[in-house]
């Protein structure tokens, strides 16, 4: 087991629809690799499900509700998980979402709430989990972006904060380093997870098996996966990077 006694904090733990997302799908394969995984979500019932997943597998896990956009959720969550589990090893940061129109009519409001969501969130949460990282000597973050951030995208806001979050993840590599802390970041292309489910059509299953090398979407597994392998010691020199899981797209 690659992540045996370590203990992980998977925020966005549930899925917003019926099916496997990306933090879902991590939290369960961490469990599998011997992790004791805290699930953090808003809907409290979602990383419930989660849970309910990872233990009838025999793993271990904790459901912790929060909104990660307010200081003092992520502030709490680290702290409800340190209260269970004594320590912490593992961020995987996975919040994220698309709100509003396209191009230039997104509103204010909609951009604000997407930076919120998928950037200010990475800044909270690290906040209050380095330092106990730090304490327990060492750990690792990865954070989750998007392929959207190096493409000319109709989602302004989207990109920019998946853009914002490649940024800070080597800010963050750069700084913490030195703690013994790795911290990288995985962007996935066109992925089949529940987020994207309202735009699955047959119009987008022809781009994609037009436009992607491998023919296909991915899977939210083949995401968790990525983030096992940045989260294990087999990628103990690797810190800094943003790994595209995109079936071969970022090649064209």
């Amino acid at each position: 087991m690659r992540l045996k006694d370590k203990v992980a904090i998977v925020t966005g733990a549930g899925s917003i629809r019926p099916g496997m997302g990306n933090g879902k799908a991590t939290a369960i394969l961490f469990a599998r690799e011997g992790a004791k995984v805290a699930c953090v979500d808003r809907n409290l019932e979602a990383a419930e499900e989660t849970v309910k997943m990872i233990k009838s597998e025999g793993g271990e896990a904790t459901a912790i509700q929060a909104d990660v956009t307010k200081e003092s959720d992520a502030k709490t969550l680290v702290e409800a998980t340190i209260s269970k589990y004594g320590k912490l090893d593992i961020l995987f940061n996975n919040v994220g979402g698309a709100y509003g129109a396209t191009s230039l009519k997104v509103t204010v409001e909609d951009w604000d709430a997407t930076m919120d969501v998928n950037l200010k969130s990475v800044l909270l949460v690290c906040k209050y989990a380095v330092p106990e990282m730090i304490k327990n000597g060492g750990g690792t973050i990865v954070n989750n972006a998007s392929m959207a951030a190096y493409h000319s995208h109709a989602m302004y806001a989207y990109s920019a904060s998946k853009a914002g979050v490649i940024a800070l993840t080597r800010c963050l590599a750069g700084g913490l380093a030195r703690h013994n802390i790795r911290v990288n970041c995985v962007a996935p292309g066109l992925m089949d997870t529940p987020m994207v489910a309202p735009l699955m059509n047959e119009k987008r299953i022809r781009v994609v098996q037009e436009r992607v090398p491998l023919g296909r979407h991915g899977k939210a597994e083949e995401t968790a996966f990525t983030v096992l392998f940045l989260a294990s010691p087999e990628a103990s020199y690797i810190t800094g990077q943003t790994i595209p899981i995109d079936g071969g797209l970022s090649a064209r």
